[in-house]
């Protein structure tokens, strides 16, 4: 476990930041909220501070993704307690998004014209049935869905199935390949109640991540199914490719807190 001298080392260049409960500007490896040297990572972050530590704990020869964990208090198997949706960050994901398209004519060479890496018919159901899955998300024209139907075994258990609900079965797939391609991401709740999103690469500045973790989480807020009964949101969280996760502050990060999001006072 890193102790506090190797945090202060890896974290030299940080810059030091004002925590919600005073105006004072503190080191954030001291004073509330920051880690404790016998436990370093496990106490809550504010949202902007934790970002400063995944970016600057990354020591991976790559760019590493930036992704977030989101604990609902929902129970998936449950009638009106799902949650699912499709969000464009408002800076991208940082990620080359390989799409595939079933479509047929104009429609197929609109998605072609937009960016589409695979678009077929016939052909790509054969190619999945295969199994060449050599791509990230899978959009469809409305006329295609029962070709797409065939390979529905192949592509749910993969999130891959295309879904008017998220916006991947549509009339005008360009604009979907387009969207996809410039950064939307889909989002569902898992078996535990839990939804996972990449939301920008270690690269990005802290204010793109921030804004981008802000735009997300005002998309799970609305996603809130009728069903969901107590408290919705439980815990969230969040880490590089490589690094820890480091849980974050609610009343910072809940949509519904009137501290969301707010690190000036």
């Amino acid at each position: 476990m890193l102790g506090k001298h190797i945090l202060r080392r890896t974290l030299g260049a940080i810059p030091r930041c004002a925590h919600a409960s005073s105006a004072a500007a503190i080191d954030p490896l001291s004073g509330p909220g920051a880690p404790a040297q016998e436990a370093p990572l496990r106490a809550p972050f504010r949202p902007d501070i934790a970002v400063q530590y995944v970016r600057a704990l990354s020591k991976a020869k790559f760019d590493e993704s930036v992704d977030i964990v989101v604990q609902l208090g929902l129970d998936p198997r449950k009638p009106n307690q799902s949650v699912r949706g499709v969000l464009k960050l408002p800076h991208g994901t940082g990620k080359q998004v390989r799409i595939a398209v079933f479509a047929r004519g104009d429609a197929a060479a609109a998605a072609s014209e937009a960016g589409a890496h695979v678009v077929g018919a016939e052909d790509l159901v054969e190619s999945i049935l295969g199994g060449k899955l050599d791509f990230d998300r899978c959009i469809a024209s409305p006329d295609m869905m029962p070709l797409v139907g065939k390979v529905a075994r192949v592509l749910g258990p993969r999130g891959l199935m295309p879904n008017p609900k998220i916006g991947t079965v549509t009339t005008d797939v360009a604009g979907a390949v387009r969207d996809a391609a410039g950064g939307s991401v889909e989002f569902r709740t898992e078996k535990a109640g839990a939804v996972h999103s990449m939301i920008g690469k270690v690269s990005f500045s802290d204010e793109a991540l921030l804004e981008n973790m802000r735009a997300f989480m005002i998309a799970i807020n609305d996603a809130k199914p009728s069903g969901s009964k107590g408290q919705y949101l439980k815990g969230v969280s969040i880490a590089s490719t490589m690094g820890p996760g480091l849980h974050l502050e609610l009343p910072f990060i809940d949509p519904a807190n009137r501290r969301f999001m707010r690190f000036d006072a």
